[in-house]
């Protein structure tokens, strides 16, 4: 009965793993991320009215974290500065920081842990094309939210438009909100920290990480709470679909190595039969058209006597 793997679950990696086939992998999808958020720009307004519903959501189910959190991030400049260092740049050092340590250190595990943080991705940009949300931070001031990147913008290189180097806003979209892949590869990293990490400081890192990262996006007024609840739900789906997409990708894989390798040998096979030339070799002759080369004209020697019959004449001399 065949088994199904699950992600970093499988006992040893296929082929070997090599760093400049995964290093171009990573950085497309990356780019296709970067790219997606740009494209889905969406319209403010659509983008303001899905923000609004989320809040409206929360008023109904009684959730209300940011509000508090945004004050005291606002309030406490302590607490408010390396938040919005911990939003603007940890995402983009501990993910690949933790790619790094699982393809060095835990190879076996990595091409799937890989593969679920792509499909997952992939699945956010779904959601920020589908859903442009406008972030809590963009809303009018009459419902109590402070853009902390803004406030705090002389701190840091980032200005008032997102976590975007200062100057560089408009390379980025703001509107892509729901949902929160800052919580989603958190908790990508945190899962993986607590699987492969052998000592207490790694499983306390494992879930100190996702769990400040969620506090952090809130407090900063970047993202709603059920943002980051879709962030999380995003990462649970792409763990359930990783082993499909890691199938199919073999199968493309090998179909693409059987049709190279087709090529290949009929290539060879031409080249064989173009050798020939359809010349034919005879018996006792190693080149082709032999006999014509050393006999110009087409004399021929006469039988020797050994090759004469029985009882034929000796050739006179």
């Amino acid at each position: 009965m065949p088994l199904t793997e699950t992600p970093g679950t499988e006992a040893v990696p296929r082929t070997r793993l090599r760093w400049w086939t995964e290093l171009p992998l990573i950085l497309l999808v990356y780019a296709c991320y970067s790219a997606g958020r740009l494209l889905a720009r969406g319209d403010v307004t659509g983008a303001v009215d899905h923000g609004l519903a989320i809040l409206k959501v929360e008023k109904v189910l009684r959730l209300n974290a940011e509000h508090p959190l945004n004050r005291l991030f606002t309030s406490q400049t302590w607490i408010g500065v390396p938040a919005d260092f911990w939003y603007a740049s940890l995402h983009y050092l501990v993910t690949p920081a933790v790619l790094i340590w699982l393809f060095r250190s835990r190879a076996v595990h990595y091409r799937a842990a890989r593969t679920w943080l792509m499909t997952s991705t992939f699945m956010g940009l779904i959601g920020f094309t589908l859903l442009p949300t406008c972030p809590p931070r963009l809303l009018s001031a009459s419902h109590g939210f402070v853009d902390t990147m803004a406030q705090y913008s002389s701190y840091g290189w980032w200005g008032g438009e997102a976590s975007a180097p200062r100057g560089m806003g408009g390379m980025t979209n703001q509107y892509a909100a729901m949902p929160s892949l800052h919580v989603g590869w958190a908790l990508w990293c945190g899962v993986m920290l607590w699987r492969y990490g052998r000592t207490r400081t790694t499983k306390a890192a494992a879930v100190a990480y996702p769990l400040i990262t969620t506090l952090v996006v809130m407090g900063t007024a970047n993202h709603y709470f059920l943002d980051a609840v879709a962030g999380a739900v995003v990462m649970g789906l792409g763990f359930l679909l990783a082993p499909y997409v890691s199938r199919a990708a073999e199968r493309a894989t090998a179909g693409v190595r059987a049709r190279l390798a087709t090529v290949s040998v009929a290539s060879r096979d031409t080249e064989t039969s173009i050798v020939s030339g359809g010349c034919q070799t005879s018996a006792s002759e190693h080149i082709p058209r032999q006999r014509e080369s050393r006999f110009p004209g087409g004399a021929e020697p006469s039988a020797a006597p050994t090759d004469a019959g029985d009882g034929a004449p000796a050739a006179a001399r």
